[in-house]
């Protein structure tokens, strides 16, 4: 008798260690794969990011997390797969504070020409105040986490003609995407705004078909516009960043170990996407001046209160609490 009660126990015992996947931590945990989509090609900065992100998350996550990466809009546009994360349907996607604000319309100014000085200065808004505070709540109410920001470039202005001043800007025909942050840039700069297919953009220039484009340095290099394009005007008007973003209904599901093993991984790979772009574009100038270009950089305060009347717009419709809130962070 006493042998079937210890054989009884035993049993319980393995039973028990099965239901928990053994004794060690590694065992406890589910196998997770998650997939992160975004538009960027193979090639980028942001893959380059990407790749981090899933060798760290195995690493910190003793093999148990999986990212399978989906570059170059294989998932979809942004748009799409911003839905696709909010309705737990991807489990991750890059996307800047202000292409929020298709959901969120306030976030929009985060897109604004020369509502930052830099990306410092958009985490201070973002982390340091209390409106920046609020909106990862608002965020999280329609089903997206974030994880972490990267900085993913500044704006700049090539021209064939130089850029001092705003006053230089009259009359140019500066092609623009069909956005409404980058037509107002060209409006209030005195410039005619000339939106036009991306692919299209390259042979314009050469043309003469318009006068100037603009983009972060690193699509310049990409695009080779400075072949065709003999200066290059550092307007820093628009300041992109690149939140990494998680499905809360897919994070919810993790362990607390997995959890905290994709939010240290992530948090790494962003910093790594920061630092990437910074050097790239402190060696991009470089580059550009070997080929030829001029590098001029124009009174960026003029810009920005030829800019003020699409502030007060916003002000009118949505308040003054980000408005506030980017200007308490440019003093601190």
């Amino acid at each position: 008798m006493k042998k079937l009660i210890a054989f009884v126990l035993l049993a319980a015992m393995v039973l028990t260690l099965a239901a928990c996947g053994g004794s060690g931590a590694q065992g406890a945990e589910k196998n997770v794969t998650l997939k992160i989509g975004f538009q960027a090609n193979n090639g980028s900065n942001e893959y380059k990011a990407a790749e981090l992100l899933a060798e760290k998350a195995k690493e910190y996550s003793n093999g148990t997390i999986t990212v399978e990466i989906y570059g170059g809009g294989q998932l979809g546009d942004d748009r799409a797969m911003i839905d696709q994360v909010a309705a737990g349907a991807l489990d991750m996607v890059f996307a800047e504070t202000g292409r929020l604000g298709l959901w969120e319309p306030e976030l929009e100014v985060f897109a604004y020409p020369f509502a930052f000085d830099d990306f410092d200065h958009m985490m201070r808004t973002l982390t340091e105040t209390e409106y920046g505070k609020s909106i990862n709540e608002k965020l999280e109410a329609r089903g997206w986490k974030v994880l972490a920001d990267a900085y993913n470039g500044t704006r700049q202005t090539t021209s064939n003609k130089p850029i001092e001043s705003i006053e230089d800007m009259k009359g140019m025909k500066l092609r623009v995407p069909n956005a409404e942050q980058n037509l107002a840039f060209a409006k209030y700069s005195g410039a005619t705004a000339t939106p036009m297919p991306f692919a299209e953009v390259y042979l314009a220039l050469k043309t003469n078909a318009v006068d100037g484009q603009e983009n972060p340095l690193s699509t310049i290099d990409a695009q080779k516009f400075y072949e065709v394009q003999k200066y290059c005007a550092l307007t820093g008007h628009i300041i992109n960043d690149n939140n990494y973003i998680i499905s809360k209904i897919v994070f919810d599901k993790l362990s607390p170990a997995q959890q905290e093993a994709i939010t240290k991984a992530t948090e790494e790979a962003a910093a790594f996407h920061t630092e990437t772009f910074m050097n790239d574009e402190k060696a991009l100038l470089e580059k550009f001046e070997e080929n030829g270009m001029t590098i001029t950089t124009p009174d960026k305060a003029v810009f920005r209160d030829a800019c003020a009347p699409m502030y007060d717009e916003y002000i009118a419709e949505f308040g003054d609490a980000a408005v506030k809130a980017i200007e308490e962070a440019r003093n601190k």
